[in-house]
């Protein structure tokens, strides 16, 4: 399957995972939406990413949940486009996009250990993480 799929850059690949985890409840809500064009124009690993490939990537991950094996394809390309010292930034930015809706419905908190999992996150270092994510969301 993957061997038909584009290929990704690293930025891509980032991007793949914030749309996966705002798309695994069916559901891509607006303050999810923002989140990930708010981390794509702030954060420093995007500075040269065009921008304009948010809309190629999100339907590719789009195209992978309609597919029976399609998550193990997108974290697939995911492993094989970002160096592995990125995949802690990969579950950071997941757990903003989860967390920017002030909402984490069990869907998407499963698809954040799936993430975890496949990405061999630390448990201590998602924990810290997931720690920072609720701290940066908490409202008054």
């Amino acid at each position: 399957m993957t061997d038909s799929l584009p290929s990704f850059s690293p930025c891509d690949a980032l991007v793949a995972v914030m749309v996966g985890v705002s798309a695994s409840d069916q559901n891509l809500r607006t303050a999810e939406l923002v989140a990930i064009e708010r981390a794509v124009n702030h954060t420093p690993v995007f500075a040269n990413y065009d921008i304009d490939r948010v809309r190629a990537v999100s339907q590719t991950v789009m195209t992978l949940f309609e597919e029976e094996d399609g998550l193990d394809a997108l974290f697939g390309l995911v492993r094989q486009s970002l160096p592995q010292r990125m995949w802690e930034t990969a579950y950071l930015l997941a757990c903003d996009v989860a967390a920017s809706d002030g909402r984490l419905g069990e869907v998407e908190a499963e698809m954040l250990v799936e993430i975890r999992d496949q990405l061999e996150i630390d448990r201590l270092h998602s924990a810290a993480i997931e720690f920072a994510t609720r701290a940066r969301h908490r409202v008054l």
